[in-house]
């Protein structure tokens, strides 16, 4: 069989393989999906992917499967690591961390004004793949942040560092990270203005250098030889088809629980009434990554919030996949206990604030009160009997939480694909809008 497209996603546990044909007939059609566990643990990722190749011929019926490109997303070897540092917390560095995660990242630490000894002794510690520089509005602060740079530029670790801060230090920042032959890479502030966030440049720089450098899990170079485009980073992907599909249908949340973490996506506006009372400014385009709660690589910590409210048994022996009906109903309690504490994590508040005058009332983080649609992507909602039941019980409680409403949507990505949707959509965005709307059965 000839295909247009063959899409790789490979992730910390399982690798899929989507085909595509007809993306330039306007005929666009999704051909079928293989899946396999991910191989890092036996030493080269290309075991996965073959065999997740193997498992879509098998299922097509055929011998022999060619294609004319190859794509591929990743969050596999722990997934894209950085740290981020900045100067006011509720400032540059949330702008900062916001365009970080945007892109896909898994954020191992997070400073806000100089950065003390044993900060610095942390960073070496992660080994991220990617250092995060901002701080200052544009004319603004500048020697927490000089400080900042050279302390980093002194580092004995050779990953790339991006600059975001306060435009007036561009050149010296350069000279800083030039002078100790390590690796800068400058672009807009983040935070150029009081609440003011720019977090679209970073976004797609991070991006750039994800591409370029992180390739680390064993085999994966062998994988990138065969791309006909730059890898992604696989919550950076879902992201992008998020803030598509936006666009096409509205304010829209998507949740993805995966077996090392769960993500959440948020593309919307604030609703009027929380516009009015919120004290810090939010992206429209915002995404959390919760590293405790995954049904497979962090199922014991799932289970330990769990065991809390259900007397259930542990188990040990789970699988990627899950083998008969009662892991299965095991992995759907974990999901469900994952996407809803993820959602609240994700989700602002409203709070009360006693001052002179009295009482006030504010609302702080991402308000999804104006969330229309409710959508789950992933192995374990799109797979599992539950998944819309689990996406319904993520809306509203009746609680100060500022959570998606009752009357929102839930809808679920059938095929799979959404991930693989957001890289297509860099080519080809109408087949990938098309195909999306589909399998979400719109």
């Amino acid at each position: 069989m000839e295909l247009d497209l063959l899409i790789a996603e490979i992730g910390s546990t399982t690798t899929l393989v989507n085909g595509f044909r007809g993306i330039n007939t306007g005929k666009v059609e999704f051909v079928g999906q293989g899946l396999a566990p991910t191989s890092v643990l036996d030493g080269d990722v290309m075991i996965g992917l073959q065999k997740a190749i193997d498992n879509l011929k098998e299922k097509l019926g055929i011998d022999n499967l060619n294609w004319q490109e190859f794509m591929a997303t990743s969050s596999a070897a722990g997934g894209l690591k950085m740290t981020v540092h900045g100067l006011v917390k509720d400032m540059t560095v949330k702008a900062a961390r916001e365009a970080a995660l945007g892109a896909g990242a898994v954020i191992k630490m997070v400073t806000a004004g100089r950065l003390r000894e044993f900060q610095l002794e942390e960073i070496l510690k992660i080994k991220p793949n990617i250092i995060l520089l901002a701080g200052g509005v544009d004319y603004g602060e500048e020697e927490t942040i000089i400080f900042n740079a050279r302390r980093l530029s002194e580092l004995d670790l050779k990953v790339p560092v991006i600059y975001a801060g306060n435009r007036v230090l561009q050149r010296e920042i350069s000279h800083i990270f030039q002078e100790t032959g390590k690796e800068i890479l400058i672009t807009d502030n983040v935070y150029p203005a009081i609440d003011t966030l720019n977090i679209k440049p970073t976004r797609k720089l991070i991006h750039e250098v994800f591409a370029r450098h992180i390739v680390k899990a064993p085999g994966m170079q062998r994988i990138e030889e065969m791309l006909s485009t730059d890898m992604m980073p696989t919550p950076g992907a879902v992201m992008e088809a998020a803030r598509f599909l936006k666009e096409e249908i509205g304010n829209l949340l998507v949740i993805d629980v995966g077996g090392a973490t769960t993500d959440v996506h948020s593309v919307t506006e604030d609703s009027a009434t929380v516009h009015e009372i919120l004290i810090n400014p939010e992206p429209e385009a915002k995404r959390t990554v919760e590293g405790d709660l995954g049904v497979f690589l962090n199922a014991s910590r799932v289970y330990n919030l769990l065991k809390e409210e259900l007397a259930i048994e542990r188990r040990d022996d789970l699988s990627p996949l899950p083998r008969d009906e009662k892991e299965a109903e095991y992995i759907e309690l974990l999901a469900e206990k994952a996407a809803l504490t993820a959602v609240e994590r994700h989700a602002g508040r409203i709070k009360d604030y006693y001052g002179p005058g009295g009482r006030k009332t504010i609302a702080e983080g991402k308000d999804l009160t104006a969330v229309r649609w409710v959508i789950g992507t992933g192995g374990a909602l799109t797979r599992l009997r539950r998944g819309r039941e689990i996406l319904e019980k993520v809306k509203g409680n009746g609680k100060r939480t500022l959570l998606p409403p009752e009357e929102a949507r839930v809808l679920i990505d059938n095929d799979y694909i959404m991930a693989s949707l957001g890289l297509m959509s860099r080519r080809c965005p109408e087949a990938a809008l098309e195909l999306l709307k589909r399998s979400l059965g719109l």
